[in-house]
């Protein structure tokens, strides 16, 4: 069947001019002025801190205008491309409608992405993430299946070319670990990665059973944004317990001499952050505090939120306690409870081919934020 690219090319159209509506490119334009006369102003490096932000800033957006740019420019190259096949004779023009047929499915894969982009508008949806992962119910096999998740995550994030840091590992004594913490620093990395929180549930053969029974275990993904210097999240002194032991590594070998690890308890709340991956005690307590502050502006953030559904008469949970299966036998398939979005390619998927579940994750969030 022919392909109607005319009809096709008023469909990326329509979407971009949606993308444009919601990025502004008008309003990123002025930004970049704004930010490009802060990064040459001379006393910019006085303030480390702030002249990274506006660098990165100024970098991001100068990426994201040039993203809707290029769409635009391709959609009107496709459009050429069908325009001079329409004059050549039928051998010529059938390469070049071939051609053009291929750049059409690049051009819709492309745009989707950047469509998602433009949902991300949550308070701190463009933050860095911090990502713990915790095993939950099934023992060994728990703990092996939240380092599954912990590897698959690290991949999705080094495909993207997202740099990342672990922070924390806690290692279980048989195989995997009790829990991880790392940093994606990456734009909008929470916005992104969100729609991930949630229970995770494996059914396999456990390779720990010597009678090759199938085994069901569960881990528990959490994702906040990273704290920022412009957050007013103050916490005194006496709310902070602070406790400090020696680092350790798989199987609790010693790999420190010194207690420089550290583990934070925040007494109101009953929050605990622990750090151990940096070189010293005041490296390690720096960046619990920034976790455990990064937590609390979280939980801020939802007793706003639980409280405006309150009010409003909403008061239906948002994420069930299992969201995605990622079922090994009898069959394979990794399927999204919330969405139904699915992957017969299981090994694909904990290698971190996830964009899927992600996108398919965010339209199904906004959906639920109109319709609510």
């Amino acid at each position: 069947m022919a392909i109607d690219f005319n009809e096709e090319i008023s469909q990326l159209r329509s979407v971009l001019s949606n993308v444009e509506a919601v990025t502004d490119p008008e309003a990123l334009r002025a930004r970049i002025e704004e930010l490009s006369q802060q990064a040459t102003a001379p006393d910019l490096w006085d303030n480390p801190a702030n002249a990274q932000a506006v660098t990165s800033q100024l970098s991001h957006t100068q990426s994201e205008l040039e993203r809707v740019k290029k769409m635009a420019d391709r959609i009107n190259d496709l459009e050429a491309l069908v325009e001079i096949a329409a004059d050549e004779e039928p051998a010529d023009a059938q390469i070049l409608l071939e051609e053009a047929e291929t750049d059409l499915g690049k051009i819709r894969k492309d745009l989707a992405e950047l469509e998602i982009k433009t949902l991300l508008s949550g308070e701190y949806d463009e933050r860095e993430a911090v990502v713990t992962i915790r095993s939950g119910a099934g023992g060994v096999d728990a703990a092996d299946f939240a380092e599954m998740l912990l590897r698959m995550y690290l991949r999705w994030a080094e495909r993207h070319g997202y740099p990342t840091q672990v922070m924390d590992t806690s290692y279980a004594e048989e195989a995997g670990i009790k829990s991880a913490t790392f940093e994606v620093k990456a734009p909008y990395a929470f916005g992104t990665l969100s729609v991930e929180a949630g229970t995770h549930r494996l059914v396999r053969i456990s390779p720990f059973d010597n009678q090759g029974r199938r085994q069901t275990s569960f881990a528990a993904v959490e994702v906040i944004p990273l704290i920022e210097t412009t957050d007013e999240i103050e916490i005194p002194e006496s709310e902070l317990k602070i406790d400090v032991f020696r680092s350790s590594g798989p199987g609790g070998q010693s790999v420190n001499t010194t207690d420089s690890a550290v583990r934070m308890t925040h007494i109101p709340t009953g929050i605990v952050v622990s750090m151990q991956n940096e070189k010293s005690q005041i490296q390690n307590r720096a960046a619990a505090l920034r976790v455990m502050q990064s937590r609390l502006l979280q939980l801020r953030h939802e007793e706003e939120q639980a409280k405006k559904k309150e009010m409003a008469g909403d008061i239906k949970a948002a994420w069930g306690d299992q969201m995605r299966s990622y079922v090994l036998q009898p069959y394979q398939m990794v399927k999204d409870l919330r969405t139904n979005y699915e992957d017969g390619n299981t090994s694909g998927v904990f290698d971190g081919d996830i964009d899927g579940f992600i996108d398919a994750g965010i339209r199904w969030r906004k959906n639920g934020e109109d319709e609510s």
